[in-house]
């Protein structure tokens, strides 16, 4: 998420009540998660097991609960409680905003485009030429969709990422200040459920059909002509390269990459990265032919016992 103007590192600490390490006039530019940030975020982290891996990141403020060694070129903002502090200025740059009607005002409709009715349409968001949204359609609030799209009935896109952090007395919630983005020429088939991102975009690709019933999890970012079909869940900060194709209900675990032209069988569950150009299936995911012949090896066992106890 990128801030509307610049702020100074003064100005973020005197929003979330905490103090600095650094130049006060130090820029801030946004706010991102680990797996996206860029120089001018704030990222936040809260376990020292993750430290090294954010204070080198791409972020130049740490939003951290320990004063430790600050790298030079950037700063830190010292917090007792860091996820309670990102969750601050999530609500302080992208508040929730009530609707008091189903398609917003500042929403912006393209030529062609047809809206069926008991759609919602949220603050912000873009619609491009010559879409078609079925009926009972929500789109949340800041979604891009571009040209020739077709949502169908039931989806919803822009719910809330499924993050949460285990305290002891409850599960705290990480607000969702992203969106979700489709490209042109994307089909969304009939209650689907598109997750937008914490901070960032979820992302489908331009030309890319999703069958029913699929969800994509937050910050998940889908790539350009591929086939999802029925009853997949995808996890979020899953990269999904160009022209996959993923069978029914895949289960695909959070934060890995799937290679371009890769094909994933149905039911299979993937717990790792996949290289693109091959064909996988089962659980865990692995090499399709690989894994039919494991198959047929436990299919010879109980023979293969049976052969040994007239031997012995």
């Amino acid at each position: 998420m990128k801030f509307p103007v610049p702020h100074s590192l003064e100005n973020i600490a005197n929003i979330i009540g905490c103090y600095y390490v650094g130049d006060a006039n130090f820029p801030v530019l946004g706010m991102n998660e680990i797996h996206v940030v860029q120089p001018g975020d704030i990222v936040f982290v809260d376990h020292p097991k993750y430290y090294d891996k954010a204070l080198t990141s791409d972020a130049t403020v740490i939003l951290i609960n320990k004063k430790v060694e600050c790298p030079e070129g950037k700063a830190l903002l010292i917090s007792e409680d860091p996820f309670r502090d990102f969750n601050k200025l999530t609500q302080h740059f992208s508040p929730f905003r009530g609707a008091n009607r189903a398609i917003a005002e500042s929403a912006k409709i393209g030529e062609g485009t047809v809206i069926q009715p008991n759609v919602f349409i949220g603050h912000n968001v873009e619609i491009g030429k010559n879409c078609l949204i079925y009926s009972n359609v929500c789109i949340y609030d800041n979604a891009r969709i571009g040209d020739n799209v077709t949502i169908h009935a039931g989806s919803v896109l822009g719910g809330d990422a499924f993050y949460y952090k285990n305290r002891p007395e409850k599960f705290d919630k990480l607000l969702s200040g992203g969106n979700v983005v489709l490209e042109d020429n994307v089909d969304i088939g009939a209650l689907c459920t598109i997750d937008k991102g914490v901070t960032a975009s979820t992302t489908i690709g331009e030309g890319t059909k999703l069958d029913n019933q699929v969800q994509v999890g937050h910050d998940t970012v889908i790539g350009k002509r591929c086939l999802i079909a029925s009853q997949v869940g995808i996890a979020g900060c899953v990269v999904i390269g160009d022209f996959v194709t993923i069978w029914g209900q895949v289960g695909i675990t959070s934060g890995i990459t799937i290679g371009d032209k890769a094909v994933i069988s149905a039911q299979s569950g993937v717990s790792k990265s996949l290289d693109g150009h091959k064909s996988y299936f089962g659980t865990p995911a692995d090499d399709f032919r690989k894994k039919y012949k494991e198959m047929a090896s436990i299919k010879l066992i109980p023979e293969l016992i049976e052969k040994l106890d007239k031997i012995l």
